[in-house]
């Protein structure tokens, strides 16, 4: 049976996939397009927001610990491809995170109060559920966007974002290969 800590690092891995799995599959002729009602908002920009939140929070969270904090990539500029690696990269640091702030009883060592700007949760669980929940709002408007800029994203794109159970093997076959 999964402990409590192995299914809160689990949860993190199949959320990781499921966000990287779905800027894999973004139509390149949506990629750089904005809306038409708000035409700087653009596709690009909101999938690189996922990985430049991810810097963002270790910034704040990873505080004392050897976590490695990625770089940001340009939301104007970064590739669809260059966005996949930063992802894996980020992805893989958070995981390095959670497993910190639980080697520290539960709670992101070296911060101190019980949330970081009013919002972001210092409890290992906490920010788990916070972490997965930004992602999941910001991939519900990728997919959105997609469809209002008239590329509907195939069923088994759409549907495999709830497949979890697929993607939790794609990531384990990652981490067994060493990827």
């Amino acid at each position: 049976m999964t402990s409590p800590e192995e299914a809160i690092l689990e949860a993190w891995r199949i959320n990781a996939r499921v966000t990287t799995f779905l800027v894999a599959n973004i139509p390149a002729a949506v990629w750089a397009a904005g809306l038409p009602a708000s035409p700087r908002r653009t596709v690009r920009g909101v999938a690189a927001h996922l990985h430049n939140s991810r810097c963002s929070w270790m910034r704040s969270l990873a505080v004392g610990t050897a976590v490695p904090i990625p770089r940001p990539v340009d939301r104007l500029a970064v590739t669809r491809r260059g966005l996949v690696t930063a992802l894996a990269s980020s992805g893989k640091a958070i995981l390095r995170m959670l497993e910190a702030g639980q080697d520290a009883g539960g709670a992101f060592p070296g911060v101190s109060s019980a949330f970081v700007w009013g919002a972001m949760p210092r409890n290992v669980v906490l920010f788990t559920a916070y972490a997965v929940s930004h992602e999941a709002h910001h991939r519900g408007q990728l997919l959105l966007m997609a469809r209002e800029l008239g590329h509907r994203l195939p069923p088994e794109v759409a549907a495999g974002l709830w497949q979890w159970s697929s993607r939790l093997k794609e990531s384990r076959a990652k981490r067994t290969a060493g990827a």
